[in-house]
């Protein structure tokens, strides 16, 4: 489109160093949109907000107020198992499963990454959790249950990565697919899976509430805006939800 106006420019004007300077101004846009398109599905900005949203002190935050926590995870009433490896008492579980489409007359190729693999199927859940926080040492209850929005920064292991010479696939992932009602013939596709266990160290950033004794961290009310990072050329986003991260992948 921006050289399509260029060119209806050129025409028009008959000049030719405003026709390059607006070319050359719409492949900076084109570049700055695609710089920031490919850094939203890798959640870089939100990364970055994250790591620069410093650890609340739960001894001193008010009622209402935005907090981060980082501290050990452990299991409220009901605990959560991972579905293709079994993990048990979890908090948080992810199962994400793509499967590799031929494009035209490409030959196809597994070790590929991006446009070829197509996400077929997806499965997250979390539950209400303790976490024991390491800055005050106060122990809080996480509201992450069926009724929150959580907005996980989890690391998703690949556990199966089919390839051309892969006759049939294994009986426990021929189940799992059956089992959802997906395609248990033997194709390209592959399989992770990510999930927060008890005893792991979390980072968690919602919305303090304080009854009494009990401090609970529930989602946010209102959007949150990361603003704009100018430094990495990104543009502000909207954070809907209670945001789950481990402490490694923050610092990313």
């Amino acid at each position: 489109m921006g050289l399509g106006v260029s060119i209806f420019i050129l025409v028009v004007v008959h000049n030719a160093a405003f026709f390059l300077s607006l070319l050359s101004l719409s492949a900076l846009v084109t570049a700055f949109l695609l710089w920031n398109s490919l850094n939203s599905t890798k959640n870089r900005a939100l990364l970055r907000y994250l790591h620069s949203f410093p650890d609340s002190d739960l001894r001193l935050a008010r009622d209402g107020q935005l907090v981060k926590l980082t501290g050990v995870v452990l299991c409220g009433s009901v605990s959560l198992e991972s579905s293709y490896e079994k993990a048990s008492r979890c908090i948080y579980t992810s199962t994400v499963l793509y499967e590799y489409r031929e494009l035209g007359l490409m030959p196809i190729d597994a070790n590929r990454t991006g446009f070829h693999w197509r996400l077929a199927y997806t499965e997250r859940f979390s539950t209400d959790f303790y976490l024991t926080d390491t800055k005050s040492g106060m122990r809080a209850l996480v509201k992450a249950g069926p009724d929150c929005k959580v907005i996980p920064l989890i690391v998703e292991s690949r556990l199966v990565n089919t390839t051309q010479k892969c006759s049939t696939l294994s009986t426990h992932l021929r189940k799992w697919l059956r089992d959802r009602n997906l395609s248990a013939g033997a194709h390209l596709l592959r399989l992770e899976e990510g999930y927060v266990k008890e005893g792991s160290y979390l980072s968690v950033i919602g919305m303090l509430q304080r009854s009494n004794d009990t401090v609970t961290i529930v989602q946010p009310r209102e959007l949150i805006s990361t603003g704009c990072l100018w430094k990495k050329l990104l543009l502000p986003i909207d954070i809907d939800g209670l945001i789950l991260g481990t402490p490694e992948r923050l610092a990313q």
